[in-house]
Protein backbone atom coordinates (compact mmCIF):
# COMPACT_ATOMS: atom_id res chain seq x y z
CA UNK A 1 0.00 0.00 0.00
CA UNK A 2 1.37 3.69 -0.97
CA UNK A 3 2.46 5.28 2.21
CA UNK A 4 -0.28 8.39 1.47
CA UNK A 5 -2.97 5.96 1.01
CA UNK A 6 -1.94 4.51 4.30
CA UNK A 7 -1.61 7.75 6.09
CA UNK A 8 -4.66 9.19 4.67
CA UNK A 9 -6.85 5.97 6.50
CA UNK A 10 -4.18 6.21 9.89
CA UNK A 11 -5.25 9.74 10.42
CA UNK A 12 -8.94 10.02 9.08
CA UNK A 13 -9.27 7.15 12.01
CA UNK A 14 -7.14 9.06 14.49
CA UNK A 15 -9.22 12.23 13.99
CA UNK A 16 -12.74 11.05 14.11
CA UNK A 17 -11.76 8.76 17.48
CA UNK A 18 -9.97 12.75 18.50
CA UNK A 19 -13.36 14.48 17.99
CA UNK A 20 -15.21 11.65 19.79
CA UNK A 21 -12.95 11.48 22.88
CA UNK A 22 -12.76 15.57 22.81
CA UNK A 23 -16.73 15.37 22.85
CA UNK A 24 -16.36 12.92 26.09
CA UNK A 25 -14.04 14.97 27.82
CA UNK A 26 -15.98 18.25 27.07
CA UNK A 27 -19.58 16.72 28.34
CA UNK A 28 -17.91 14.75 31.30
CA UNK A 29 -17.33 18.10 32.83
CA UNK A 30 -19.98 19.99 31.93
CA UNK A 31 -22.04 17.06 34.01
CA UNK A 32 -19.70 17.16 36.52
CA UNK A 33 -21.02 20.96 37.47
CA UNK A 34 -24.25 19.82 37.69
CA UNK A 35 -23.72 17.41 40.52
CA UNK A 36 -21.03 19.53 41.98
CA UNK A 37 -21.92 21.30 45.21
CA UNK A 38 -22.70 24.56 45.88
CA UNK A 39 -19.62 26.95 45.52
CA UNK A 40 -17.19 24.79 44.08
CA UNK A 41 -15.25 26.28 41.71
CA UNK A 42 -15.33 25.41 37.82
CA UNK A 43 -12.35 24.25 36.54
CA UNK A 44 -12.02 24.71 32.98
CA UNK A 45 -8.09 25.51 31.94
CA UNK A 46 -7.52 22.27 32.92
CA UNK A 47 -9.18 20.71 29.83
CA UNK A 48 -7.23 23.14 27.99
CA UNK A 49 -4.03 21.99 29.38
CA UNK A 50 -4.66 18.55 28.86
CA UNK A 51 -5.20 18.56 25.36
CA UNK A 52 -1.96 20.17 25.51
CA UNK A 53 -3.31 23.46 23.91
CA UNK A 54 -2.89 26.31 26.66
CA UNK A 55 -0.35 28.47 24.37
CA UNK A 56 -3.09 28.50 21.71
CA UNK A 57 -6.25 29.00 23.96
CA UNK A 58 -4.23 32.12 25.75
CA UNK A 59 -3.72 33.66 22.71
CA UNK A 60 -7.33 34.06 21.62
CA UNK A 61 -8.91 33.96 24.99
CA UNK A 62 -9.45 36.22 27.83
CA UNK A 63 -10.56 33.99 30.30
CA UNK A 64 -10.93 29.96 30.76
CA UNK A 65 -14.93 30.44 31.26
CA UNK A 66 -17.36 27.80 30.11
CA UNK A 67 -18.27 29.37 27.05
CA UNK A 68 -14.79 30.15 25.83
CA UNK A 69 -13.74 26.54 26.62
CA UNK A 70 -16.31 24.51 24.98
CA UNK A 71 -16.12 26.81 22.07
CA UNK A 72 -12.25 26.64 21.90
CA UNK A 73 -12.13 22.76 21.75
CA UNK A 74 -16.07 22.21 19.85
CA UNK A 75 -16.36 24.71 17.51
CA UNK A 76 -13.03 26.54 16.93
CA UNK A 77 -11.68 26.20 13.54
CA UNK A 78 -8.29 28.03 14.01
CA UNK A 79 -7.74 24.92 16.99
CA UNK A 80 -6.71 21.79 14.64
CA UNK A 81 -7.62 19.90 17.42
CA UNK A 82 -11.39 20.97 18.29
CA UNK A 83 -14.24 18.79 17.13
CA UNK A 84 -14.86 20.58 14.09
CA UNK A 85 -11.18 21.05 12.71
CA UNK A 86 -10.85 16.91 13.72
CA UNK A 87 -13.66 16.10 11.11
CA UNK A 88 -12.57 18.70 9.15
CA UNK A 89 -8.84 16.99 8.94
CA UNK A 90 -10.47 13.54 8.86
CA UNK A 91 -13.14 13.91 5.96
CA UNK A 92 -9.96 15.56 3.85
CA UNK A 93 -8.14 12.55 4.43
CA UNK A 94 -11.38 10.06 3.62
CA UNK A 95 -11.93 12.39 0.62
CA UNK A 96 -8.35 10.84 -0.98
CA UNK A 97 -8.90 7.79 -0.21
CA UNK A 98 -12.52 7.31 -2.00
CA UNK A 99 -11.19 4.48 -4.05
CA UNK A 100 -9.85 2.48 -1.20
CA UNK A 101 -13.06 3.11 1.71
CA UNK A 102 -16.36 2.13 1.26
CA UNK A 103 -19.11 4.36 -0.11
CA UNK A 104 -21.19 4.59 3.16
CA UNK A 105 -18.14 5.55 4.90
CA UNK A 106 -17.61 8.27 3.13
CA UNK A 107 -21.12 9.21 3.51
CA UNK A 108 -21.24 8.65 7.02
CA UNK A 109 -18.15 10.68 7.93
CA UNK A 110 -19.35 13.77 5.50
CA UNK A 111 -22.87 13.55 7.35
CA UNK A 112 -21.08 13.53 10.76
CA UNK A 113 -19.56 16.61 9.18
CA UNK A 114 -21.99 18.69 7.79
CA UNK A 115 -23.93 17.87 11.42
CA UNK A 116 -21.51 19.54 13.54
CA UNK A 117 -20.88 22.67 10.86
CA UNK A 118 -24.58 22.79 11.47
CA UNK A 119 -24.42 22.86 15.30
CA UNK A 120 -22.09 25.50 14.85
CA UNK A 121 -24.10 27.80 12.61
CA UNK A 122 -27.48 27.29 14.80
CA UNK A 123 -25.69 27.63 18.74
CA UNK A 124 -26.91 24.04 19.25
CA UNK A 125 -24.52 24.00 22.05
CA UNK A 126 -25.53 26.76 23.85
CA UNK A 127 -29.12 24.97 24.01
CA UNK A 128 -28.85 22.00 24.38
CA UNK A 129 -25.05 20.81 25.09
CA UNK A 130 -25.57 17.14 26.47
CA UNK A 131 -27.69 16.01 23.59
CA UNK A 132 -25.12 17.44 20.81
CA UNK A 133 -22.59 15.83 22.32
CA UNK A 134 -24.26 12.71 22.61
CA UNK A 135 -24.84 13.21 18.59
CA UNK A 136 -21.04 13.25 18.17
CA UNK A 137 -20.21 10.26 19.93
CA UNK A 138 -23.65 8.29 18.55
CA UNK A 139 -21.86 9.23 14.74
CA UNK A 140 -18.33 8.35 15.59
CA UNK A 141 -19.86 4.93 16.49
CA UNK A 142 -21.78 4.62 13.05
CA UNK A 143 -18.54 4.92 11.30
CA UNK A 144 -16.82 2.54 13.38
CA UNK A 145 -19.30 0.44 12.52
CA UNK A 146 -19.33 0.78 9.12
CA UNK A 147 -15.92 0.68 8.91
CA UNK A 148 -15.96 -2.49 10.20
CA UNK A 149 -18.81 -3.99 8.54
CA UNK A 150 -18.33 -2.78 4.63
CA UNK A 151 -14.96 -2.12 4.95
CA UNK A 152 -12.22 -5.25 3.78
CA UNK A 153 -10.11 -5.95 6.89
CA UNK A 154 -6.87 -6.26 5.03
CA UNK A 155 -4.04 -3.83 5.12
CA UNK A 156 -5.94 -0.82 5.22
CA UNK A 157 -8.60 -1.47 7.22
CA UNK A 158 -5.65 -2.51 10.02
CA UNK A 159 -3.98 1.00 9.44
CA UNK A 160 -7.12 2.40 10.31
CA UNK A 161 -7.40 0.21 13.28
CA UNK A 162 -3.71 0.90 14.44
CA UNK A 163 -4.44 4.90 14.49
CA UNK A 164 -7.94 4.27 16.53
CA UNK A 165 -6.49 2.23 19.27
CA UNK A 166 -3.41 3.98 19.69
CA UNK A 167 -5.66 7.53 20.05
CA UNK A 168 -8.47 5.44 21.96
CA UNK A 169 -5.01 4.44 24.46
CA UNK A 170 -4.18 7.83 25.02
CA UNK A 171 -7.01 9.35 25.62
CA UNK A 172 -8.67 7.04 28.40
CA UNK A 173 -4.88 7.73 29.79
CA UNK A 174 -5.80 11.27 29.91
CA UNK A 175 -9.48 10.49 31.27
CA UNK A 176 -7.85 9.04 34.17
CA UNK A 177 -5.57 11.68 34.44
CA UNK A 178 -8.27 14.01 35.07
CA UNK A 179 -9.34 12.36 38.43
CA UNK A 180 -6.41 13.81 40.22
CA UNK A 181 -5.74 16.68 38.22
CA UNK A 182 -9.19 18.41 36.78
CA UNK A 183 -11.87 16.24 38.83
CA UNK A 184 -10.51 16.75 42.33
CA UNK A 185 -10.86 19.98 43.76
CA UNK A 186 -10.23 19.44 47.04
CA UNK A 187 -8.36 16.17 49.29
CA UNK A 188 -11.48 17.35 51.26
CA UNK A 189 -13.82 15.75 48.69
CA UNK A 190 -11.53 12.04 49.15
CA UNK A 191 -14.18 9.44 50.19
CA UNK A 192 -17.05 11.87 50.00
CA UNK A 193 -19.89 10.87 47.76
CA UNK A 194 -19.14 13.88 45.67
CA UNK A 195 -15.76 11.32 45.10
CA UNK A 196 -18.15 8.95 43.98
CA UNK A 197 -19.55 11.06 41.82
CA UNK A 198 -16.21 12.04 40.20
CA UNK A 199 -15.33 8.53 40.06
CA UNK A 200 -18.36 7.64 38.22
CA UNK A 201 -18.08 10.26 35.49
CA UNK A 202 -14.56 8.80 35.07
CA UNK A 203 -16.21 5.88 34.07
CA UNK A 204 -18.77 7.39 32.26
CA UNK A 205 -16.76 9.80 30.47
CA UNK A 206 -15.23 6.39 28.51
CA UNK A 207 -18.83 4.34 28.22
CA UNK A 208 -17.86 2.05 31.07
CA UNK A 209 -19.93 2.73 33.86
CA UNK A 210 -22.60 -0.05 33.07
CA UNK A 211 -19.26 -2.79 32.17
CA UNK A 212 -17.78 -1.57 35.48
CA UNK A 213 -21.18 -2.48 37.31
CA UNK A 214 -21.48 -5.90 35.99
CA UNK A 215 -17.71 -6.81 36.23
CA UNK A 216 -17.01 -4.64 39.81
CA UNK A 217 -20.26 -4.30 41.34
CA UNK A 218 -20.17 -1.33 44.09
CA UNK A 219 -17.32 2.50 43.04
CA UNK A 220 -14.17 1.63 44.55
CA UNK A 221 -11.25 3.81 42.61
CA UNK A 222 -8.44 1.29 42.43
CA UNK A 223 -10.60 -1.65 40.88
CA UNK A 224 -12.10 1.62 38.27
CA UNK A 225 -8.20 2.12 37.48
CA UNK A 226 -7.27 -1.62 37.20
CA UNK A 227 -10.37 -1.39 34.88
CA UNK A 228 -9.64 1.04 32.44
CA UNK A 229 -5.97 0.34 32.37
CA UNK A 230 -5.10 -2.82 32.57
CA UNK A 231 -8.51 -4.85 31.37
CA UNK A 232 -7.81 -7.12 28.35
CA UNK A 233 -11.50 -7.54 27.41
CA UNK A 234 -13.09 -4.49 27.45
CA UNK A 235 -12.84 -1.68 24.65
CA UNK A 236 -11.62 1.15 25.82
CA UNK A 237 -9.26 0.02 28.36
CA UNK A 238 -5.63 0.84 27.42
CA UNK A 239 -4.90 -2.69 27.19
CA UNK A 240 -6.75 -3.73 25.24
CA UNK A 241 -6.28 -0.56 22.76
CA UNK A 242 -2.76 -1.19 22.53
CA UNK A 243 -2.95 -5.38 22.59
CA UNK A 244 -5.15 -4.35 19.42
CA UNK A 245 -2.93 -1.82 17.80
CA UNK A 246 -0.07 -4.53 18.18
CA UNK A 247 -2.02 -7.12 16.59
CA UNK A 248 -2.49 -4.33 13.17
CA UNK A 249 0.83 -3.83 13.26
CA UNK A 250 2.15 -7.03 13.35
CA UNK A 251 -0.50 -7.37 10.72
CA UNK A 252 0.73 -5.20 8.21
CA UNK A 253 4.56 -5.11 8.93
CA UNK A 254 4.32 -9.18 8.21
CA UNK A 255 6.29 -9.49 11.29
CA UNK A 256 4.94 -12.56 13.69
CA UNK A 257 3.29 -11.33 17.22
CA UNK A 258 6.08 -11.76 19.93
CA UNK A 259 9.04 -10.91 17.68
CA UNK A 260 10.07 -7.34 16.22
CA UNK A 261 12.04 -6.27 12.79
CA UNK A 262 11.12 -2.72 13.44
CA UNK A 263 11.29 -0.08 16.08
CA UNK A 264 7.75 0.41 16.55
CA UNK A 265 7.21 -3.28 16.93
CA UNK A 266 9.71 -3.23 19.96
CA UNK A 267 8.53 -0.76 21.56
CA UNK A 268 4.78 -1.65 21.48
CA UNK A 269 5.36 -4.87 22.10
CA UNK A 270 6.99 -3.90 25.76
CA UNK A 271 4.01 -1.96 26.45
CA UNK A 272 1.41 -4.75 25.64
CA UNK A 273 4.04 -6.48 28.02
CA UNK A 274 3.99 -4.41 30.83
CA UNK A 275 0.70 -3.91 31.03
CA UNK A 276 -0.09 -7.53 31.04
CA UNK A 277 2.39 -8.07 34.02
CA UNK A 278 1.86 -4.39 35.73
CA UNK A 279 0.26 -4.40 39.18
CA UNK A 280 -2.46 -1.74 39.78
CA UNK A 281 -1.32 -1.48 43.56
CA UNK A 282 2.20 -0.68 42.10
CA UNK A 283 0.59 1.90 39.54
CA UNK A 284 -0.98 3.64 42.38
CA UNK A 285 1.46 3.62 45.04
CA UNK A 286 4.42 4.79 42.83
CA UNK A 287 1.81 7.71 41.87
CA UNK A 288 -0.84 7.39 39.24
CA UNK A 289 -0.31 10.22 37.48
CA UNK A 290 3.39 9.84 37.25
CA UNK A 291 2.45 6.16 36.06
CA UNK A 292 0.53 7.35 32.94
CA UNK A 293 2.36 10.27 31.68
CA UNK A 294 5.38 8.26 31.63
CA UNK A 295 2.79 5.57 29.54
CA UNK A 296 1.45 8.39 27.58
CA UNK A 297 5.38 9.83 26.54
CA UNK A 298 6.10 5.68 25.62
CA UNK A 299 2.33 6.14 23.17
CA UNK A 300 3.84 9.21 21.49
CA UNK A 301 7.37 6.99 20.52
CA UNK A 302 5.29 4.29 19.58
CA UNK A 303 3.28 7.15 17.37
CA UNK A 304 6.30 8.70 16.01
CA UNK A 305 8.23 5.32 15.40
CA UNK A 306 5.16 4.38 13.10
CA UNK A 307 5.10 7.17 11.20
CA UNK A 308 9.13 7.09 10.70
CA UNK A 309 9.00 3.37 9.48
CA UNK A 310 5.28 2.87 7.68
CA UNK A 311 3.81 6.38 6.53
CA UNK A 312 6.99 8.76 6.08
CA UNK A 313 7.24 9.60 2.31
CA UNK A 314 11.04 8.37 1.65
CA UNK A 315 12.82 10.83 -1.20
CA UNK A 316 15.32 8.46 -3.27
CA UNK A 317 18.23 9.19 -2.62
CA UNK A 318 20.76 11.17 -5.47
CA UNK A 319 23.00 8.74 -6.82
CA UNK A 320 26.37 9.83 -7.85
CA UNK A 321 26.86 10.82 -11.36
CA UNK A 322 29.33 8.32 -13.60
CA UNK A 323 33.28 9.32 -12.80
CA UNK A 324 33.09 9.42 -16.95
CA UNK A 325 30.42 11.47 -16.85
CA UNK A 326 32.04 14.03 -14.17
CA UNK A 327 35.19 14.47 -16.16
CA UNK A 328 33.46 15.75 -19.25
CA UNK A 329 31.62 18.20 -17.73
CA UNK A 330 35.06 19.16 -16.03
CA UNK A 331 36.34 19.27 -19.64
CA UNK A 332 33.58 21.31 -20.96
Amino acid sequence: MLSRVADSIYWMSRYVERAENVARFVDVNLNLMLDAPSGTGQQWQPLVNITGDHADFTKRYEEPTQHNVTQFLTFDRDNPNSIISCLRAARENARSVREIISSEMWLQLNSFYLMVNSAAASGKLVDSPHDFFSEVKLASHLFLGLTDATMTHGEGWHFGRLGRMLERADKTSRILDVKYFILLRSAADVGTPFDDVQWAAVLRSASAFEMYRKRHGRIAPKSIVEFLLLDAEFPRAIRFCLDSARDSLHAITGTPVGTYRKAPEKLLGQLCSDLAYVNVDDAIADGLHEYLDTLQTKMNLVSGGIYETLLAKRVPEARPAPKEKIQKQKQE
